[in-house]
């Protein structure tokens, strides 16, 4: 997976867990660490004993993986159902894992063991937190563990499973796709760790419009960049389409042949992008490859006319705009490179390798620079492409700076791309790492634009307090500026030149900045919040370039990284130190390399919107092959929604620009949709950009305007697991106060009847933290959710792994004389449905839901399954996204497996408003395999 491409890893491991004599209660805590050593304290409680066994362990048995996806107009659900069963007369313990994309939210997760469900809630982390320093201040033991990743988060449960009996895993988790290079990507890698009998992918897509591509590549590693059409195609995808080709469903069903071949072929490829590395990886990191088939990839892109498209529906709209038929916008690109001693080897090869073809992707008419630094900064001048190569030296930390000639940008014509060619096939590695010299280099040669530096330069307003005063100098000779740094001194108030009204339609270039290091700044100012804050304030006015960060390898300070393009309109990408780094980088700059669209603003009358919901309206740049999108709440009583797209688009000739305007009139339905998901894609959008907006600030006190306080209420709403919040898993038919509502009881865990409770600290940025509550005397589950991948090459997280007893006292008896009641979906049979638990009203013996905002009761039967004497009703769209047939929910195998949401889009009723589903016909009357 790479550049934040939708991704899920579904692993399932086994060991044998022998019960404890005395039971004891256990809590899994996973906090953020800042090392990848593994480090073992002793805890000062004494160990529990265990009853010695010589019975031969019957391991467990993963019986069935499922994974079902319902896109709908980019907004993807995922639900991933596991089953296994113990046939052991003793319990073992399973691992559940499932490795999510960066971008997705967790929004829900239930288990079934033994019959009974364990619901998970999404609750702030500062309550879990609490828990969490209360047993780590008590002195319990840890082990710490390392977990690497790929640009993903990792969610990982390990429960025992009883003997003879099944465990049920069902996980849920949300995305909007983002387009990249033409196309929506929706992967899936599937690392069952094991043959599994029983294994389907099933991907329904239902868009507005027309499908106009839809692909399915070969299963790939994970570690390639995005399929292209070239790419072969997966011939054993089924691939079948519906509704004028705006719906299209894709299945794939490897049998245990087929897993064979591609777990051989993963490990094969593996091994050969190995070798590349520099890193040691340990017998742990090496065995978790085993079980992995790859990655299942869906691309497709939807028909679009040129005024975009915008849907409205229950009070929500999104815009989406795609702009296609356009020439690209000149652009000035500024390539900042790192050539530091860090960078000595196969990674300056593969820089080298990669801008040779990045220069020759430039557009006609763009101009460029090419900025290298190390300890100093220079400026290539293309004339040195017909100088013979210079023999390398080395400076270090402590060698003068050389002058500083800053060029006017020059044209990408043929002959300029080849000099520059040569130029970077002479890059050298060594000494420091200058970076805020180099990124401030790059902003004047931006402020100067194509017509390059004035003859005689006065220090800029710019120039940040207490930093080197940059004096001037003319060589006749070249009339080339030089720059020379003397003794830093602290700049005086001055007051800062206003730019002359501009005409926005005349000559201009698109400004950006590519910026590649793969380190920290040693060399200058070092201090990374000066920098963010220096080069953002300078980098302003009608000439602000988008900053785009490449941080290569795993030395790189990413969150430094990703901040500074945050601030400056643009994104931070993780190049990878594998065999195709270079072809990570292609590929990146594949992506900005075509703008359309410039000073992009979303317009909406205010009498139309409620105030304070639009996400992000304002884009300084749109890029050919992706997409903006916006959402927001429409206001009551609007009839017709009447948005416009304003902005900027260049002409076929010549570097002018004309002004461009999509004016747009939608009528506001009343009927709700159930498919259109526009309220859940608003919030998520929302949470995502407000994250964003909290990452991106320097400002720490949480306020009531906070962009962390707005996004934690509508992640608790919609119950979106993010950073900001913790998945938190009660143990259910155990107390009376075992309920959604105990969960909310802020009181200390001292009050409640004698629970434990463990923490796992959130990540930044998409991740997410859970915490477990199980009864004393018996053990709880274990869960562990951190940002990581199977242990890969890839670093990109580490955590903390703490499994200490249970810090809570006993409780008076009194306290826990309480009577365990039933399962509550055991009454209707119901065990294997986990999602039913959130619509379920056992008062009235129903599951209630909400459509069109009305709300729809269907009834549940305590006996056998209701059928029409007439024979089962044929209904449009099972789940696997063909037709099928209506029967009561208990009758359908497939009904086990799909999510909450889900079923509101393919519920139907039996006889008189009975619960039903439409199902599969081969679904029907199918015996659980976990049975």
């Amino acid at each position: 997976m790479r550049f934040g491409s939708t991704a899920l890893c579904l692993a399932l491991l086994v060991a044998a867990a022998y019960p404890a004599a005395v039971p004891t209660q256990e809590t899994m805590v996973v906090a953020r660490s800042d090392d990848a050593q593994t480090t073992n304290a002793e805890s000062s409680s004494p160990a529990p004993t265990t009853e010695a066994t010589t019975e031969a362990s019957v391991p467990i048995k993963l019986t069935k993986m499922h994974v079902t996806s319902e896109i709908a107009l980019r907004y993807a659900r995922t639900a991933v159902v596991t089953y296994i069963r113990n046939p052991a007369k003793r319990a073992q313990e399973a691992t559940f894992r499932v490795l999510l994309p960066e971008t997705a939210f967790i929004s829900g997760f239930v288990m079934t063991l033994d019959g009974k469900q364990y619901k998970a809630y999404v609750k702030e982390k500062e309550e879990a937190k609490q828990i969490y320093n209360d047993a780590v201040s008590q002195g319990f033991g840890a082990a710490h563990v390392a977990a690497k990743a790929r640009d993903s988060n990792h969610f990982t449960v390990s429960v025992n499973v009883e003997p003879n009996s099944a465990a049920i895993f069902n996980l849920t988790y949300e995305e909007l796709l983002v387009r990249r290079n033409g196309v929506y990507n929706h992967a899936i890698n599937l690392h069952p760790g094991a043959l599994v009998p029983d294994m389907k992918v099933t991907v329904h897509i239902k868009e507005s419009q027309k499908l106009s591509q839809l692909r399915v590549p070969e299963v790939r590693t994970g570690n390639e960049v995005d399929a292209t059409d070239e790419d072969a195609q997966n011939s054993l995808a089924v691939i079948e389409k519906g509704n004028k080709d705006k719906e299209a469903t894709i299945t794939f069903t490897p049998d245990v042949n087929e897993q064979k071949r591609l777990m051989e072929i993963y490990a094969a490829k593996t091994k050969e992008s190995q070798a590349h590395q520099t890193r040691w990886y340990g017998d742990e990191e090496e065995n978790d490859k085993e079980g992995m088939l790859g990655q299942f990839i869906v691309q497709y892109d939807v028909d679009r006319s040129k005024s975009g498209e915008v849907l409205v529906n229950d009070g929500y709209f999104v815009h989406f705009l795609a702009p296609t038929s356009l020439p690209p916008l000149r652009k000035h690109v500024v390539f900042v490179l790192d050539t530091s001693g860090s960078m000595m080897g196969r990674k300056v090869d593969q820089l080298r390798d990669a801008m040779k073809t990045i220069l020759g992707k430039l557009n006609p008419g763009d101009y460029f620079n090419i900025v290298e630094f190390d300890s100093s900064v220079e400026v290539h001048d293309l004339k040195e492409a017909d100088e013979p190569e210079k023999k390398p030296t080395f400076s270090y930390y402590d060698s003068p700076q050389k002058p500083l000639k800053l060029l006017a940008p020059s044209l990408a014509t043929p002959e300029n791309i080849e000099k520059a060619q040569i130029i970077v096939s002479r890059l050298q590695a060594s000494g420091g790492t200058n970076i805020y010299s180099a990124l401030d280099v790059a902003l004047d040669l931006i402020r100067f634009g194509k017509e390059g530096p004035p003859k005689t330069v006065t220090p800029s307003p710019d120039q940040p307090h207490a930093e080197p005063e940059v004096q001037t100098t003319v060589e006749p000779a070249t009339e080339t500026v030089v720059l020379q740094e003397s003794a830093p001194k602290v700049a005086e108030e001055t007051s800062v030149a206003v730019d002359e009204p501009v005409d926005e339609t005349a000559e201009q270039l698109e400004p950006i900045v590519i910026f590649l290091t793969d380190g920290d700044p040693t060399v200058g100012v070092t201090d990374t919040t000066r920098i963010i804050s220096h080069l953002s304030e300078k980098n302003s006015g009608r000439r602000r370039a988008a900053i785009f960060s490449l941080a290569f390898g795993e030395d790189a300070d990413r969150k430094f990284l990703r901040k500074l393009s945050l601030r400056n309109e643009g994104f931070m990408r993780h190049i990878y130190e594998a065999a195709d780094a270079a072809l990570q980088l292609r590929d990146f700059y594949r992506q900005v390399s075509s703008p359309l669209l410039a000073d992009v603003k979303f317009i909406y009358p205010a009498e139309q919107i409620k105030e304070g919901s639009l996400t992000k309206h304002k884009f300084r740049t749109v890029y050919d092959g992706s997409e903006a999108v916006v959402a927001g709440r429409v206001a009551d009583g609007v009839i017709d929604f009447t948005p416009e797209v304003s902005g900027f688009c260049g002409v076929d000739d010549g570097f002018a620009r004309k002004k461009y305007q999509l004016p747009a009139k939608v009528p506001v339905s009343k009927v709700k949709s159930e498919y259109l998901p526009l309220e859940r894609l608003w919030a998520y959008l929302t949470v995502k950009q407000l994250l964003d907006e909290k990452d991106a600030s320097d400002a720490d006190q949480k306020t009531e305007n906070s962009p962390e306080n707005k996004a934690l209420k509508i992640a608790l709403q919609y119950e979106f697991v993010t950073s900001l919040t913790s998945l938190v898993v009660v143990k259910p038919n155990a107390t009376k106060a075992v309920d959604a509502e105990s969960v909310d009881d802020n009181a200390s865990p001292y009050n409640r009847p004698a629970w434990s409770a463990g923490y796992i600290q959130p990540l930044s940025g998409g991740g997410g933290s859970v915490a477990a509550f199980g009864l004393s005397g018996v053990p709880a589950p274990q869960y562990s959710f951190a940002n990581s991948v199977p242990k890969r090459a890839y670093a990109h997280h580490d955590y903390d792994s703490f499994i200490a007893p249970s810090s809570t006292p006993a409780l008076p008896t009194t306290q826990l004389a309480t009577t365990e009641r039933p399962n509550r979906l055991a009454e209707y049979h119901l065990e294997e449905c986990s999602w039913a638990e959130e619509f379920l009203n056992s008062t009235l013996d129903a599951l209630l839901l909400n459509v069109n905002g009305t709300q729809v009761t269907l009834k549940l039967s305590k006996d056998d399954a209701p059928k029409r004497p007439e024979g089962d009703a044929s209904c449009g769209r099972a789940t696997d996204g063909a037709a099928g047939a209506c029967v009561y929910v208990t009758r359908c195998a497939a009904a086990r497996d799909i999510a909450a949401a889900q079923y509101q889009d393919l519920y139907c009723t039996v006889n008189e408003g009975f619960a039903g589903i439409c199902c599969p016909t081969d679904k029907i009357d199918v015996i659980s395999k976990t049975n």
